[in-house]
């Protein structure tokens, strides 16, 4: 490493604005994608077999990747039968929700345009899962989560019930930072997973949620069509 410059890990953005910083980790992402997602793969199902809350009756949350996320669809068939529970989210009247999944399921395009199970395939409570794996642009070392601007997984996350569920974010180790921009409507993950393992976040900022939600105001406008995240 060039003594000069500071590693991603390294780096501060406490007043950074967001549309930067979705461009830079967008890249840097990519950049690091081909190389460390195996890696990552292997670290998530580690992490799977291993995980406390997956031992009580619940699902793993999973995400249908978008192009330069980390794609999980490879870890499904390896993953244990004894926690092979699955969901995938959708954005449904207005909010996130998590439907039943299992590979083969027909999916259809959610009202952001994103593969997800129909309604009829029921709608899961907080209390069915046991783990959310959660796309990321970046994660800082709080836990705070940049996505693409649509506040969904804060929404959800805001209320109480899903609190309760962990939830990790799922990226390379390079899109991890000291300090991200926080608004008053971030929820902090409980950690994420990288081609290191899994690192528990370390919340040490007051943080105050929004009631009701109206989410941040910056909609995605790097994905074609109504794709949002």
């Amino acid at each position: 490493m060039n003594p000069g410059r500071r590693s991603a890990a390294q780096t501060r953005h406490p007043g950074s604005d967001k549309r930067h910083l979705r461009t830079l980790y967008k890249e840097q992402r990519r950049r690091e994608l081909a190389q460390r997602q195996p890696q990552i793969l292997e670290r998530l199902l580690q992490l799977l077999n291993g995980w406390p809350s997956l031992a009580r009756p619940g699902g793993i949350g999973l995400y249908w990747p978008l192009e330069g996320e980390v794609d999980l669809r490879p870890l499904v068939q390896k993953i244990p039968h004894e926690h092979r529970r699955l969901a995938l989210p959708a954005i449904w009247e207005g909010q996130l929700v998590y439907r039943p999944w299992q590979p083969g399921m027909p999916l259809h395009p959610d009202a952001c345009g994103i593969p997800a199970p129909p309604p009829e395939a029921g709608q899961l409570t907080a209390g069915q899962l046991g783990l959310l794996l959660i796309p990321a642009l970046a994660i800082d070392q709080q836990g705070i989560r940049l996505g693409y601007g649509a506040g969904w997984y804060d929404r959800l996350r805001s209320q109480a019930e899903w609190q309760q569920v962990p939830s990790v974010a799922v990226l390379p180790a390079n899109c991890v930072c000291s300090v991200l921009p926080q608004d008053s409507w971030d929820v902090p993950l409980d950690g994420w997973v990288s081609e290191h393992g899994l690192t528990l976040a370390t919340p040490a900022r007051d943080t105050t949620y929004q009631q009701p939600l109206h989410g941040p105001g910056e909609q995605r406008t790097d994905l074609p069509g109504s794709v949002d995240r």
